[in-house]
């Protein structure tokens, strides 16, 4: 040993030449080994063109020369279309498109490359491959010239080797590096009126001239992408103009169905027509599927800065709370809302829920955890939250913009992006909320919403194969066919919140005045159409009859009427076919020996309101008993007095385990009773009190997974372990 290290020292040591080929990562490394292979599977291709970006950089042949491609992300079954482009080796033509450029690989699948690089260091967007020098280059005022010759300033101040900026200087060929292209962005926003410049608008523009000319477009605003065009539906209600966009909302445009297909919307208020919507294929959800994954893969939302995303979503709550009366009034007019109550609770809480997830956006985080092996081997495990990728969120007609908010706000927050399908009835507060997605500045290809069928676009959703996740709020049996199909498409992740039969237990020792008041808001609010409305009220047997006199009374005293009118209390049922299950469930009732005190029919007028309906007598064997109505009808039960673990048990005998409550002056009642409700949500001395810190989600037969809280962010995440050795 000693004799080595004296060779070596004395420069003696024998020189063994290591062949390249091989034989280190450096070799494999070099531009000569990194030539795309076009002839083989597009997924191969893909991966290929994504291991050498950015150095040093995948290459293939077009019309003669090198060209580097970057920003590759897979296509699903829908290709746009596009002019042709050969390329060398490949088993068939690109195609040039408006999104990028597609290659095909030798299984005919296909892949999108977002950027060109030419030999000459010139980096264009794929799609304009065929435009790139059509452009004619603008005349600059002379405001416009005396900036130019600041920015020449600062250029100069960072190719200080260089000795004069001329109009061909070339900023990487004179030597800046990533760094420089940060100071330069930066220096031009601090001097420039705020200007804001990406990183990647210096790769496109190399040449100072090529420079200035970019930069003058961006300050006009002429390279500004188009104005989003919206055929909006008007109506004038509420003392305003409503504008509703009604087509579907896929990468950042409005456009029609694929097969030009819509459908109305009615107004429950009076059954008339608001607008025709547009009914979305399956070819419509791949397109929406397709925009999402490419936005998650290699658009900025992928790469953003987890504080600027939350930037982002503040900024939409804040456009939310600007347009709140007008988000109001299209919830009201299309699901029946009473105004107040959707100005409040429908997009009130909508706006909370953006503002609470957006700051949550930069403190997701992982992990250190000590192994049994972290010695003598010096080990380190540690763990990342990593989003999912591209979500499905399917959402219910009782709270169209509250359940969207409630999901994606979560699903958005984690990094994700999201193909979401309103529910058919209610589909025109989503939209507008893709409206103001846009002018919030959410990437294109974010967020897409899919209006439709169930039976078609929820079907597909479930079974798209690049879907991750799918969250779903709504009825147990269709919850049940969406975990089958997520299981047997791709084993993607699932979220459910199901049905309910919520139980509310009033123990005499309660303060009266409250359980009245709060026992009908458990069951009344939304006009009943609430997922974890008090399905069954048990009362205890010495304050029964003062219960169901005094609730009598206060039912009497709602008004039953038009949404928009401020003084309502009870609005229209969502749709007539729900309207006709609510008269049939009272039918049921009857038939089976429970008594009617009060409702239970349709009034008569026009739209699809329901009278509020109270039950007594009800025994635990009843349809009513065990089955939600999801309407104003209150179900009462007595139980003896002091039986708190007889009432328990009845409380507890259903397959549903969404919310509950109880009514008890006794402290230590309450806990005992709240521990022992097998529900996801326990209310004591109050009812529907949600907030968005809070999670909710529930038991059994009601799902499984939170939304709301920090715990909803982890339904739209997965945890990375890390291992390294040192």
């Amino acid at each position: 040993m000693v004799e080595s290290v004296q060779l070596i020292a004395d420069g003696k040591a024998p020189r063994i030449p290591q062949t390249e080929e091989g034989a280190s990562y450096e070799g494999i490394q070099k531009k000569s080994n990194s030539k795309v292979n076009l002839a083989q599977p597009a997924e191969a291709i893909h991966n290929w063109i994504r291991g050498h970006d950015k150095v040093p950089g995948a290459w293939t042949v077009i019309d003669g020369q090198t060209v580097t491609l970057y920003g590759s992300s897979m296509l699903g079954e829908s290709v746009p279309a596009g002019q042709p482009l050969e390329l060398e080796g490949a088993s068939q033509p690109g195609v040039v498109t408006k999104n990028g450029l597609v290659l095909y690989g030798s299984d005919s699948k296909a892949l999108m490359v977002k950027n060109l690089q030419f030999e000459d260091g010139k980096m264009i967007s794929a799609a304009k491959y065929f435009s790139s020098g059509d452009t004619a280059s603008v005349e600059l005022t002379d405001d416009e010239k005396k900036m130019a010759e600041e920015i020449r300033d600062i250029w100069k101040g960072i190719l200080s080797n260089v000795a004069a900026i001329e109009e061909t200087t070339d900023f990487f060929k004179s030597g800046a590096a990533s760094m420089d292209v940060v100071r330069l962005v930066e220096e031009i926003k601090q001097k420039c009126a705020g200007l804001q410049l990406q990183n990647e608008d210096v790769y496109m523009a190399t040449t100072f001239q090529d420079f200035i000319q970019m930069f003058v477009r961006r300050l006009r605003g002429e390279d500004q992408e188009e104005e989003m065009v919206i055929d909006y539906a008007m109506k004038d209600v509420n003392n305003m103009t409503v504008k509703m966009p009604w087509q579907c909302f896929i990468n950042g445009k409005f456009e029609d169905a694929e097969n030009g297909k819509t459908a109305d919307t009615i107004n429950p208020a009076d059954g008339s027509v608001i607008c025709k919507v547009a009914y979305a294929s399956v070819g419509d959800v791949d397109r929406a599927v397709a925009a999402a994954k490419e936005a998650f893969e290699v658009g900025p939302w992928g790469r953003m800065n987890p504080r600027d995303r939350g930037t982002l979503l503040y900024k939409l709550a804040d456009l939310m709370e600007e347009h709140q009366e007008e988000l109001a009034t299209i919830e009201s007019i299309d699901s029946g809302a009473v105004y107040t109550l959707a100005l409040k609770t429908h997009v009130g809480m909508s706006i909370q829920t953006f503002r609470y997830f957006a700051g949550w956006c930069d403190k997701i985080q992982g992990k250190t955890i000590p192994i049994n092996q972290a010695r003598p081997n010096r080990n380190l495990t540690f763990t990342k939250k990593e989003p999912l990728g591209v979500c499905a969120i399917v959402i219910p007609w009782n709270y169209p913009l509250m359940m969207l908010a409630w999901k994606s706000a979560a699903c958005l927050a984690a990094g994700n992006t999201l193909v979401l399908k309103p529910a058919q009835v209610t589909p025109l507060s989503a939209l507008k909320f893709a409206e103001l997605t846009v002018k919030a500045g959410i990437p294109k290809g974010v967020i897409n919403i899919v209006p439709g069928s169930g039976g078609m676009v929820g079907q597909r959703m479930s079974d798209h194969p690049d879907i991750r996740k799918l969250g779903f709020t709504g009825s147990t049996p269709i919850g049940k066919q969406i975990m089958k199909s997520c299981a047997l498409s791709n084993l993607k992740k699932v979220s459910l919140e199901l049905g309910g039969k919520s139980p509310l237990i009033i123990f005499s020792d309660c303060d009266m005045d409250k359980a009245v008041r709060m026992g009908m808001s458990s069951v009344f609010f939304n006009k009943g159409e609430n997922c974890i409305a008090a399905g069954r009220l048990f009362v205890e047997e010495s304050i029964h009859d003062e219960y169901i006199r005094r609730v009598v009374e206060e039912i009497k005293k709602m008004k039953v009427g038009d949404p928009l009118d401020r003084s309502t209390d009870h609005g229209p049922q969502n749709h007539k076919a729900h309207m006709d299950k609510l008269v049939e469930y009272c039918e049921v009732g009857l038939k089976e020996g429970a008594t009617l005190v009060y409702g239970g029919k349709q009034v008569d007028r026009p739209g699809f309101f329901m009278e509020p309906t109270l039950f007594t007598d009800v025994e635990d064997h009843m349809f009513i008993a065990k089955e939600e109505s999801f309407g104003p009808i209150m179900v009462v039960s007595k139980f003896k007095d002091g039986d708190i673990d007889g009432v328990l048990n009845r409380a507890n005998d259903t397959e549903f385990g969404l919310a509950s409550g109880v009514f008890t002056r006794d402290i230590n009642k309450a806990m005992y009773v709240s521990e022992r409700l097998d529900a996801g949500t326990v209310f004591v001395n109050t009812y529907n009190k949600t907030d968005v810190a809070s999670p909710f989600g529930g038991f059994k037969q009601s799902g499984f997974g939170k939304d709301l809280g920090e715990d909803a962010l982890n339904e739209y995440l997965r945890t990375k372990a890390v291992t390294v050795e040192y």
